[in-house]
């Protein structure tokens, strides 16, 4: 019995598929690193804005 659809079968080399793709472009892993870090800091001062503006519709 043969592959469903005409599906590819990839080979196992045991390297995740981030770290083969980032034998391509070296500085991707790093790229992806400051990708997380700007999410987390942009979402902490979201968080940080709406208890702010939650704060200062409680003493109205």
């Amino acid at each position: 019995m043969g592959p469903v659809n005409g599906a590819r079968i990839r080979p196992k080399t045991g390297f995740p598929l981030l770290v083969r793709s980032v034998r391509g472009f070296p500085n991707l892993l790093q790229e992806l690193t400051m990708a997380d870090l700007a999410f987390v800091v942009t979402t902490i001062a979201v968080f940080a804005l709406v208890a702010l503006v939650a704060k200062g519709v409680t003493k109205l």
